[in-house]
């Protein structure tokens, strides 16, 4: 029987998204930790003329800026930088769609990775099409929406909600029982999960970002997370807004 309440919910959730975002519904993590439901771009943000935010299929993303100049240029387009607990949400929902499994079933094959294999030298527009079937670019949530660029092609700088601090810089340890370790449904570098930290491991004063790179190989994949010096300017770290709902 259909939750009818659950599917008023979701459809007002998406139809309060605005141009350039997709509804991204309320998600409860497997350790238990529900996320509320909020707006995600599309795609990683891009660079407009005059250092602002621009959300375009056809525009490069917007890298070598650091996570606080990343999170500045959030909020002077009104918007939040994607948290950890967020990128969590999605990317537990994404794993949950057989659409995003080459196999076509959830668990079959390997999750689509983005633009990964070294192919390309530089962060790609979105509307670039790899020629590999393998490199597809999007991936498609439980309400239909499809999210480009989530692993591959550029990191996304995330603010942590889940080991960090006021600012969103990490300052203790992976717990065993971190959502940020507990959500992935495997083991890292298999069937295009990604790559995450032991429990234990400390990056303590250090930003996360998520995804991968246009040559990550398989350390691309959405539960992908690494660390980097939080001013720390690379050409393979990009940011992705978000709004809430």
């Amino acid at each position: 029987m259909r939750n009818l309440d659950a599917d008023m919910a979701a459809v007002a959730v998406a139809q309060a998204s605005p141009a350039g975002f997709v509804a991204v519904p309320a998600t409860t993590l497997p350790c238990g930790v529900t996320v509320p439901a909020f707006a995600v771009a599309r795609w990683l943000a891009a660079r407009g003329r005059d250092d602002e935010v621009v959300l375009s299929a056809s525009a490069p993303p917007w890298v070598r800026i650091g996570y606080h100049a990343a999170r500045r240029a959030c909020a002077q387009a009104g918007l939040g930088l994607l948290t950890e607990l967020q990128a969590l949400a999605i990317a537990h929902d994404l794993a949950a769609q057989a659409a995003n499994w080459s196999g076509g079933a959830v668990g079959a094959g390997r999750l689509f990775q983005g633009l990964h294999r070294g192919r390309y030298h530089a962060a790609q527009p979105a509307c670039v099409v790899s020629p590999d079937p393998l490199e597809r670019r999007w991936h498609v949530l439980s309400n239909g929406e499809r999210i480009y660029d989530f692993a591959g092609n550029a990191f996304s700088w995330v603010f942590d909600d889940a080991q960090g601090d006021a600012e969103g810089i990490v300052m203790h340890s992976f717990a065993p029982d971190s959502p940020t370790l507990a959500t992935p449904p495997g083991a890292p570098m298999q069937q295009g999960l990604g790559w995450w930290p032991r429990a234990g491991r400390s990056w303590w004063g250090r930003a996360l970002a998520r995804g991968g790179s246009w040559s990550s190989q398989d350390g691309a994949g959405i539960f992908t997370v690494i660390d980097e010096r939080p001013h720390a300017a690379r050409p393979y770290v990009g940011f992705r807004c978000t709004l809430a709902l």
